[in-house]
């Protein structure tokens, strides 16, 4: 009899063990796109319909042969600008080419613009000039316009705090700012948030939280680097004052190497104007 128990065990184990391996693969590997919409009456009516396809936080990781899988997804969301938010590639492992063959994809869909994050490293020199020659605008401290149909809203990039500290990055990428213009953030870190909303922008693009890599039930996000356990911002919109940040999960992982109820993600906002 216990021998049969134990085989039974055994059997049940292994069961178990067959359901949990694709269900671990799937949370690193299975797409998902979650769709936003931020409304103001600041939005140029030219802008109402606008798509942003917001991708971050990739960590060298692949999603089929040269990220077919990854691309066909933002394709077929049909963005208007395309915004990355840090950590292309991962300074534990390298594996810059993952990074650089999903840059070159993105650039056939739609205008590529490009903050760093904490993975750049302190030496980007050369990472940018790769980027550049493939077409991505990479936006250290600076600002540029999205332009549509005769009118324009501004679009600000800033360099991660290792690199430029957050309010002299800020101040940078906002001289020469027109005022009264909409204004649009890329940076890497969401902790920062407040500093965000005191400089008014209206919309902030950030990653760097994975999702705080294991999500729970009605809690949320686990842990996550700069905000430590149970972290406020790790994923969706959150507003501040007139200001809402939009916390991308990210596509892959860095020092944990499992998800779990935190699909990698691509973020699709679309901006309506009230005017």
């Amino acid at each position: 009899m216990k021998r049969r128990s134990r085989k039974r065990l055994f059997l049940l184990f292994l069961f178990f063990l067959a359901l949990l391996i694709p269900f671990f693969y799937l949370q690193n590997n299975w797409l998902t796109v979650t769709k936003l919409e931020v409304e103001s009456e600041r939005i140029p009516p030219a802008f109402n319909g606008y798509r942003i396809a917001q991708l971050s936080d990739l960590h060298s990781k692949l999603f089929g042969e040269r990220q077919h899988a990854l691309a066909e997804k933002v394709k077929q969301e049909k963005p208007d600008v395309i915004v990355y938010t840090g950590d292309l590639i991962d300074l534990q492992r390298g594996g810059e080419a993952a990074g650089y063959v999903l840059m070159k994809e993105m650039v056939k869909i739609a205008p590529v613009f490009f903050v760093t994050g904490n993975h750049e490293g302190p030496d980007f020199t050369e990472t940018e000039k790769q980027l550049q020659a493939m077409g991505v605008q990479v936006l250290r401290n600076e600002r540029t316009v999205l332009r549509r149909g005769g009118e324009t809203v501004q679009l600000l990039g800033i360099d991660d705090p290792l690199l430029t500290p957050t309010s002299e990055a800020i101040e940078q990428a906002g001289e020469k700012t027109k005022s009264g213009q909409y204004k649009i953030l890329l940076s890497h870190r969401p902790e920062l948030f407040a500093s965000y909303a005191e400089a008014k922008m209206d919309v902030i693009f950030t990653g760097h939280a994975h999702g705080g890599q294991v999500r729970l039930p009605f809690i949320g996000g686990l842990f996550a680097p700069g905000q430590g356990l149970f972290p406020a911002y790790t994923a969706g919109a959150h507003t501040l004052g007139s200001s809402t940040m939009v916390v991308n999960r990210g596509l892959g992982n860095s020092t944990a190497p499992q998800r779990l109820f935190n699909r990698p993600e691509i973020v699709v906002l679309t901006l309506k104007s009230s005017k």
